[in-house]
């Protein structure tokens, strides 16, 4: 079994991945943040930094589905390489800071990645306001993420309600953190947990 969580920076996709392993004793994969070396100077200058933190992130997360597909455990994941693509790049291509020929070159690379992809059986796109998600990257205080801008967020979020809305890969479960505290509360974790199960078991139905 295979979930992926979804969702802007700084909707919680990591505590909630850390929060589901733990309940339901699956495998957790994360994405490179810490270790990736072009994401600090992307923040300083996106124009020039931008294809080559792309291609990092799209190498770095096929990978990391090849591990989820042959691997025998159960599996929980932080964003998901669709994410890359179809909301990152293209955000990044559509601002003009990445250009078409890096755009193109990008795309042709995810084109021929993806046909070796297998879908996660259940996505979970956690939807957020822009004030939610600058408190929560305000919270964590990572450096390379204080040069983040406002209108970037906003127009990450514009791209994720538009892949959302066309999304049909697999089972999908949208949570509006917004709303919810699933650190704090235990009944809002407990209710995620209960859709998650309907989706996947069928339970409660």
């Amino acid at each position: 079994m295979h979930i992926a969580i979804a969702g802007n920076i700084g909707c919680g996709k990591t505590t909630l991945t850390n929060r589901l392993s733990k309940h339901y004793g699956w495998k957790a994969e994360f994405e490179p943040v810490e270790n990736n070396p072009y994401l600090a100077d992307f923040y300083e200058d996106m124009t020039k930094w931008a294809f080559h933190l792309q291609v990092f992130f799209l190498h770095s997360r096929f990978q990391q589905m090849s591990r989820i597909m042959q691997d025998t455990q159960h599996t929980i994941q932080d964003r998901t390489i669709y994410e890359d693509a179809h909301i990152f790049a293209a955000n990044l291509f559509q601002n003009g800071i990445l250009s078409p020929r890096d755009y193109e070159n990008y795309r042709g690379l995810y084109d021929s990645m993806i046909d070796f992809i297998s879908p996660p059986d259940l996505l979970i796109y956690l939807r957020s306001d822009i004030g939610t998600l600058v408190a929560q990257i305000e919270k964590r205080g990572r450096d390379f993420e204080k040069s983040i801008r406002i209108d970037y967020l906003k127009s990450l979020n514009e791209q994720y309600e538009s892949w959302i809305g066309s999304y049909q890969k697999s089972k999908l479960l949208i949570v509006d953190v917004s709303k919810l505290d699933f650190v704090g509360r235990q009944e809002d974790f407990a209710g995620i947990v209960e859709n998650i199960d309907r989706e996947l078991y069928g339970l409660f139905r």
